[in-house]
């Protein structure tokens, strides 16, 4: 049914504007107004490539640009598994401009990039690929070829990344557990062995390490998609879970 209905993925409001951003998997970019109704459709398509996997997006509240992914242009959301599977390497930054309602293609060639998140003063953003196990740093600016660079290299694959009120972000590990163990023994990490199940880690903006949440294998951290840290709190988001998680900090 969700090839049907669709399957959103990432929201994000414009609180300079109130308006709702949404990346949908099947469906493309999308706005709801500050009075909500029917969700008018932006963009489904880049260079005249069509969007197959539309994922997580952030927003520059200053110009109103909103940045997302698209995890592959050849599988969908539910085939993701063939993206690993395969080594795909498809998948593509993109960038709407409201003012312009066109979509720059800023990067090609990402292996299942995911989580998406604007730097405080929007110079760079972070970018998640699932498959490598990495944060990508990528540089903004008005040259037409942005810089990027390796910002972590992490133990499981990261999802969401959601910057808090002081400029850190937060970047949600997929506990897969039994099943990628063998590659976390096998990959070099930036988080601290002595963390048993590492489902989120915070870093400042220079790439350190502030604090890693363990799971602890317990089930109610199972999965973890999304650490929203807002006013103490830590909201805790899952694909397979339902509810929302809260830990206070």
């Amino acid at each position: 049914m969700e090839s049907t209905c669709g399957r959103p993925l990432g929201l994000k409001f414009n609180s300079a504007t109130c308006d709702l951003y949404i990346a949908d998997a099947y469906f493309g970019l999308f706005v709801v107004g500050p009075g909500g109704g029917v969700a008018k459709q932006l963009a489904t398509s880049a260079e005249g490539v069509p969007f197959r996997f539309t994922n997580a997006l952030d927003i520059d509240t200053q110009t109103g640009e909103v940045y997302f992914t698209e995890s592959s242009i050849i599988f969908q959301r539910s085939e993701y598994i063939a993206i690993i599977l395969t080594g795909d390497r498809t998948g593509r930054l993109l960038k709407y401009d409201p003012n312009t309602q066109n979509v720059d293609v800023l990067l090609k060639g990402l292996a299942f990039p995911n989580g998406v998140a604007l730097s405080k003063d929007n110079s760079f953003l972070l970018l998640a690929e699932l498959t490598t196990f990495k944060i990508l740093k990528v540089q903004l600016g008005d040259s037409k070829t942005n810089h990027v660079e390796n910002f972590a290299q992490l133990r499981r694959p990261p999802d969401n990344i959601k910057r808090n009120a002081k400029g850190e972000f937060w970047v949600a590990l997929n506990s897969g557990r039994g099943k990628i163990q063998r590659l976390e023994n096998e990959i070099g990490s930036a988080i601290p062995q002595g963390t048993a199940d590492p489902v989120g880690v915070k870093f400042d903006e220079e790439g350190k390490v502030i604090e890693v949440l363990d799971g602890e294998y317990g089930k109610e951290l199972d999965s973890v998609s999304e650490v929203e840290e807002h006013e103490g709190s830590l909201w805790i988001g899952s694909p397979v879970q339902p509810y929302v998680g809260v830990i206070k900090v």
